[in-house]
């Protein structure tokens, strides 16, 4: 018979090696932060370097590795494809991979590019070369092999090129489609303009970085819910949108739920209505 120490002890033991154990096992994630605020031929932007601070101090308390170990705030062009690839780089071997960005962003021709500060494009073929395409960096978090990959832009905001002959069909970003095992969350709707906020934060940023914090949201709950606060905050004027594949592994920001609240029917959705565009 062991004495009540002696259980203690073993009990001691056991925990520690089933953290070892699910320290080992534990998904690697792996997240770029970019905000660009203080742009040279754009008007500068007041909130996106906050931003990009606030998702990366959040991302980091929830496990995640941020590229460069903190945001990257107002890229040149140069500096945001040495981002991307040191971003490649970390994604070896992750298993999530999230890519944030707040600033300027331009729709041409159907497609996404964010803009980095220095870009000065005088037609569209300038913003081709001097942009930085949403669809390679969606091509390079595909080809990484990772289960999930999170796409978060807070960039839907008006042409700042326009009246360089810069055409954009009606401001905002254009939709885009979900590769197999991702989520594209835009601050608003697709051909929208989102608002900038007030008190040193986008309304869509505080959101979210609000809501990853409870544990048990899974990706539906977490974006369905930012978009209910968004909408609630700006009164109706700004509504989220979401484009996702279906993604078979489950993901929580902030934790699984506890096992009395584990299931399906708990982590599918939420009571509260969806905003338009999150997947049912």
């Amino acid at each position: 018979m062991f004495g009540r120490n002696g259980i203690l002890s073993r009990l001691t033991v056991a925990a520690f090696v089933l953290c070892i154990g699910a320290t080992a096992h534990a998904e690697k994630r792996v997240a770029l932060v970019v905000g660009n605020s203080a742009y040279q031929s754009a008007p500068q932007l007041p909130n996106p370097a906050g931003d990009a601070r606030l998702m990366s101090e959040t991302l980091s308390s929830l496990g995640f590795v941020v590229v460069g170990g903190g945001a990257r705030v107002d890229l040149t062009k140069s500096g945001f494809d040495e981002a991307l690839q040191e971003f490649g780089h970390e994604l070896e071997g992750a298993d999530v991979a999230l890519f944030y960005y707040a600033g300027h962003g331009v729709e041409t021709h159907g497609l996404n590019y964010l803009v980095p500060v220095d870009a000065h494009p005088t037609d569209e073929g300038d913003v081709f070369m001097q942009g930085i395409g949403m669809a390679a960096v969606l091509d390079q978090m595909e080809r990484s092999g990772t289960r999930i990959n999170l796409v978060l832009l807070d960039a839907c905001r008006n042409n700042p090129f326009r009246g360089r002959g810069v055409r954009s069909r009606t401001g905002g970003l254009a939709q885009m489609q979900a590769r197999p095992g991702t989520l594209i969350s835009f601050a608003t709707q697709p051909r929208s303009v989102a608002l900038d906020g007030e008190g040193g934060h986008s309304p869509y940023t505080r959101a979210l970085a609000a809501t990853m914090q409870h544990q048990g949201y899974g990706l539906f709950r977490t974006f369905n819910e930012v978009g209910l606060a968004v909408e609630q905050a700006t009164h109706g004027q700004q509504l989220p949108w979401v484009a996702a594949s279906p993604i078979a592994t489950r993901f929580y920001f902030a934790g699984a739920p506890p096992a009395r609240e584990a299931g399906p029917a708990r982590d599918a959705g939420s009571t509260s209505r969806p905003p338009r565009g999150v997947p049912h």
